[in-house]
């Protein structure tokens, strides 16, 4: 029977509809924007928006040119169809996310059939996927683009068939317009790397197709001359500061030991990361008790291939200077598919678990549960207080790992795997939304500072800030989208004003703006803030 032919594949479809659906889309807005760049690029997209600008990316009016536009783009066709809000600002990675397990199911599908919906789970399901689907940001279009290019350019180095050719053209092109010059960069890395294992150097030169070198410039390279031709500083900024800078040096303060992605490649592979541990590991085995017999062909190459997508991101961004979490994302798909061909083997082979794997898998599964059942106590204090949140949610997780754990030592196993984990992870996204998400909402996020500012005045008055955070700031110029100045920089409003300042820094304040009249207006104490009403001088 042809996979296109299987019965399954329908109800398959639906439940995986549902379960991105969920997992990507729910709750998008249940906690306003958080951290710096989330606000910043949802405002980006906004001032593109208002002006009809396709081409600068804009700050507070002027050229914000730190990232390329794939992003904004997409922002700016959410504002327009939803309206401007946070949730809209999400969309476009929750989308992207949603484009990645569609590529992923149907490439398994296609050349790896029985596994496409393991796969597609598992993906779905990585705590790093979840998470960055959930953020206005360019970490998640960077990685479905690249993920998608890859698994376009082995669908054709298994098929030889050139329409997959072009697409990992058209998504290599997309890929660099969602982040600049890394996503060709790591994937000539990936592939070179690939092919030196494999030894067969030929594969360079039928890559290097003229018709999809032309397709990907195409697509990629209007918009990096046209930004250039517009703003003449966009290649020392972006290029030169942005890249190589970044990559050599800390200038932006981002330092982090050389290990640092271990533990976060770790993460971001939850619940799956005892699993993949054991499937890489069995991998090695064959490789090195086998040597090239395992790799012999296209088709039984694709592990080889996998392990060499996933380490490459990780050490690459290693060396880097600079480190954010979200750079190594590239790297979880990878780890997704390695997880599923680990299985798919194991249920070719009619292998059960053993009950330390069983017992460690359930536990691992557990502690997700707990986590999200735990999260609104750790937002509020900002580490674990007991009690009866955290008691229940202990109690929960262990039931969960528990009857996991008995599932995967039952006949199917191997089978229930990802079925049982996936089951887990909507437990736990469902209770970090409907438990953490007002916590983090309160404590993290500046949209109630926004509310309160609306609900003294719903005219647009100026905005001021004293010792504040950058949150706060960049938030705040989202959601009531308009400047806000800062105190500490000099920069004191002539006109009356609405400052929000640390709280126990009346006196100062007013010390900053003698002769003016300083009226406390209410407090967000949750983030330690204090609004006052500045006279005009």
């Amino acid at each position: 029977m042809k996979p296109g032919t299987n019965p399954r594949s329908r109800t398959d479809a639906l439940l995986l509809v549902a379960f991105c659906g969920f997992l990507f889309f729910y709750g998008l807005g249940a906690f306003g924007l958080l951290g710096a760049d989330e606000p910043r690029y949802a405002q980006v997209a906004r001032e593109m928006l208002d002006r009809s600008d396709w081409v600068t990316p804009t700050l507070q009016g002027k050229p914000w040119l730190e990232k390329p536009v794939l992003y904004y783009w997409e922002t700016m066709l959410s504002f327009r169809a939803f309206g401007i809000s946070d949730r809209a600002a999400r969309l476009p990675a929750a989308f992207d996310a949603a484009m990645l397990i569609a590529a992923v199911y149907f490439f398994l599908r296609r050349f790896r059939p029985g596994s496409e919906l393991d796969g597609a789970l598992i993906a779905a399901s990585s705590a790093g996927v979840i998470g960055f689907a959930h953020a206005a940001g360019t970490d998640m279009p960077l990685a479905a683009a690249f993920a998608i290019a890859l698994l376009g350019w082995y669908a054709w180095y298994e098929s030889r068939r050139r329409m997959y050719l072009a697409g990992f053209y058209i998504f290599l092109a997309l890929g660099t317009l969602a982040k600049g010059p890394v996503a060709p960069a790591l994937s000539a890395i990936i592939i070179l790397l690939f092919v030196a294992a494999k030894q067969d150097w030929r594969t360079i030169l039928r890559t290097l197709w003229i018709p999809g070198i032309v397709v990907y410039l195409a697509v990629a390279l209007p918009w990096y001359i046209a930004v250039q031709l517009r703003n003449p500083e966009f290649f020392r900024v972006f290029i030169l500061e942005h890249n190589f800078a970044r990559f050599s040096e800390n200038i932006y303060h981002h330092h982090q030991p050389f290990w640092f992605y271990l533990p976060v490649f770790l993460i971001a592979v939850m619940p799956w990361t005892l699993a993949l541990i054991v499937a890489f590991a069995e991998r090695a085995r064959l490789v090195w008790a086998e040597g090239k017999q395992v790799c012999s062909s296209p088709k039984d190459s694709w592990p080889l291939f996998l392990v060499i997508w996933m380490l490459a991101p990780i050490l690459f961004f290693s060396a880097s200077q600079s480190k954010l979490p979200g750079y190594i994302l590239p790297a979880v798909p990878a780890a997704a598919l390695l997880v599923a061909d680990y299985l798919a083997a194991r249920r070719r082979q009619e292998k059960k678990f053993s009950r330390p794997f069983a017992a460690a898998y359930g536990v691992l599964c557990g502690l997700p549960i707990f986590g999200a059942l735990s999260a609104a106590s750790i937002a509020s204090a900002h580490h674990l207080r007991w009690g009866s949140g955290p008691g229940t949610g202990a109690a929960i997780a262990a039931f969960f790992a528990l009857g996991i754990g008995a599932a995967l030592l039952s006949r199917g196993g191997a089978g229930l795997l990802s079925r049982v984990t996936a089951f887990a992870v909507v437990v736990s996204v469902g209770a970090v939304i409907r438990f953490a998400a007002p916590v983090i909402d309160a404590t993290e996020s500046a949209r109630p500072v926004a509310e309160s500012i609306q609900a003294f005045s719903h005219e647009a008055v100026p905005i001021a800030l004293y010792h504040t955070s950058r949150v706060q700031e960049y938030g705040l110029e989202f959601y009531l989208n308009r400047p806000a100045e800062r105190y500490e920089d000099g920069n004191v409003p002539a006109a009356a004003h609405v400052l929000v300042a640390a709280q126990g820094t009346q006196l100062q304040v007013a010390q900053l703006v003698p002769g003016r009249r300083v009226s406390y207006l209410t407090s967000v104490p949750a983030q330690k803030l204090d609004l006052y009403w500045v006279g005009k001088e």
